[in-house]
């Protein structure tokens, strides 16, 4: 049995306006400013398509562990961004957002213009998508190129959740994370008993515990009558 439910994603930022404005383009969302705390959120037609965009004081130093893959009608969406790999190098052309986050655009297919997957690096896949595909369901499978992916997540607004292999550890928090909603009579000590970790407890000013998976990813846990995100 599953034990949470996807929530929302969460995404740090240094200049929140300037995010704001260009993921509210790139995925065709909504989106706004709060007067009160200087956060922007981005909403769609479902609660899971909600990205929150939260102010952080330390810049991005080291390549995002986690990143969004989109879909476009053209690269011309994108013209002025700093684009990474070659015209036709890969399936996909990786760009840089105005912060210098990694995201993929892939042109053509069935899926409207928007988010398509997330991906995540990963020591080893198979562990870790394994985890995740036990403590919140969906259908995992694992390709022999050596990625593995979750599809059918329940309630998230992507194809599937994609992890790669990488070399390099994991230094720092990561800058993209997900929220997650525990199922009716789940309790965070049993995502602990899974092999998740507490990173900090809920306070009076964040009703979320902020966790971390077996491979240190962070992600926060609501409680099922919680409706605020981080």
């Amino acid at each position: 049995m599953s034990l949470v439910t996807f929530k929302d994603l969460c995404l740090d930022a240094n200049d929140v306006s300037a995010l704001e404005g260009f993921w509210a383009r790139a995925l065709h969302l909504d989106g706004e400013i709060s007067a009160d705390d200087g956060s922007g959120v981005l909403r769609g037609g479902s609660p899971g398509q909600t990205v929150w965009i939260n102010p952080v004081p330390e810049p991005r130093t080291v390549k995002n562990r986690v990143h969004l893959d989109l879909v476009a009608t053209s690269l011309d969406d994108f013209g002025g961004l700093e684009q990474v790999t070659a015209d036709g190098e890969f399936p996909w052309t990786t760009f840089l957002d105005p912060e210098g986050n990694q995201f993929c655009v892939f042109v053509g297919g069935s899926r409207p213009p928007g988010l398509k997957d997330l991906v995540i690096d990963s020591a080893d896949p198979i562990a870790v998508s394994s985890w995740w595909a036990d403590v919140w369901g969906g259908t995992l499978a694992h390709d022999e190129s050596g990625y593995s992916y979750i599809d059918d997540v329940p309630g998230a607004p992507v194809e599937s959740f994609d992890f790669v292999p990488v070399p390099e550890p994991k230094t720092v928090k990561n800058r993209l994370h997900w929220d997650v909603t525990l199922r009716p009579g789940v309790t965070v000590g049993d995502l602990s008993a899974r092999g998740a970790q507490v990173l900090t407890p809920p306070s009076d000013d964040a009703r979320w515990t902020v966790m971390a998976d077996p491979e240190g990813n962070e992600f926060c846990v609501f409680e099922p009558s919680a409706d605020v995100a981080e």
